[in-house]
């Protein structure tokens, strides 16, 4: 009945022309929307808006870019804030409930549009934008680099006793330097090298927990680069996974953990010399 209400209200106003609004292109195009921005943020939220709409301001000082914030919780307040802070042109609200950040990242990714993307956390807090412009020069400088991380650089441990690999000890060096494996956040993408050699994040590790690693491992395989520098983050509160997931994390860590071994521990001497050869390169 209702949709019959709706369908009667509906044709009144286009006959009548109540519904109308003086709408033109030039409208469209004082919006200033950008086709192609140089950066894409992409911030994973659970139950966490008001942290969002405190880095929201920060962000847009990079004015190149686009926002797009997964809404990835169960709360409506936080849905209802996060659709009136997002007041932008290139600002956009993609809505899930509890899918966790394999799959939302991967299809925030498909919905960006800009060269470099960069996946954010909800409890991602940074003075100024200089961590931006310093990653997207490092990209200039490392055509070949996929990934660039800016919180930890770290060697791959494969552990035989209990067949499971994990993020290990650290090889962040200086303040850049090609690592194995960088975890989030931040964790840059290349995208158009992403799209092109590596496409998706895996989604058998879904629905979170070390498919960071496992990109990183299949970027230095298929002949990319995966690079660390310190974006200087510090946190606003305490993580999502730590905060409501401390049995679910370590079940997906055993869990990933014998996945990624069984996936690359026979070319673990590969991924060694490769890193290896890129570190020479750069110095």
């Amino acid at each position: 009945m209702g949709l019959l209400f709706e369908k009667i209200k509906l044709a009144l106003q286009k006959r009548t022309g109540i519904a109308q609004q003086k709408k033109c292109h030039a409208m469209w195009v004082a919006k200033g929307y950008r086709k192609k921005p140089k950066v894409t943020f992409i911030l994973q939220s659970h139950n966490k808006s008001l942290q969002i709409c405190h880095v929201l301001p920060k962000l847009r000082q990079y004015e190149d870019s686009e926002i797009i914030v997964i809404d990835d919780g169960s709360m409506p307040e936080h849905t209802r804030r996060l659709v009136a802070a997002l007041t932008g042109t290139n600002e956009f609200l993609l809505r899930a409930n509890d899918l966790f950040e394999n799959v939302t990242y991967d299809k925030a990714i498909r919905l960006a549009n800009g060269q470099y993307v960069a996946l954010m956390q909800d409890d991602d807090d940074f003075d100024g934008i200089d961590w931006v412009e310093r990653a997207v020069s490092l990209f200039k400088l490392h055509p070949d680099m996929v990934i660039l991380g800016g919180k930890s650089g770290l060697e791959l441990e494969f552990v035989a006793e209990r067949q499971w690999a994990h993020g290990g000890s650290s090889q962040a060096v200086g303040d850049f330097c090609f690592v194995t494996a960088v975890n989030r956040a931040p964790m840059w993408l290349n995208r158009n090298l992403f799209k092109r050699h590596l496409r998706h994040i895996n989604f058998n590790f879904a629905p979170f927990q070390f498919d960071d690693y496992e990109l990183c491992a299949r970027a230095w395989l298929s002949g990319l680069k995966v690079g660390w520098y310190n974006a200087g983050f510090h946190s606003l509160t305490a993580g999502g996974m730590r905060l409501y997931n401390n049995e679910f994390t370590r079940e997906q860590s055993e869990r990933n953990g014998r996945l990624l071994y069984n996936m690359y521990v026979d070319r673990q001497e590969e991924l060694r010399k490769r890193v290896g050869l890129a570190a020479q390169s750069k110095d």
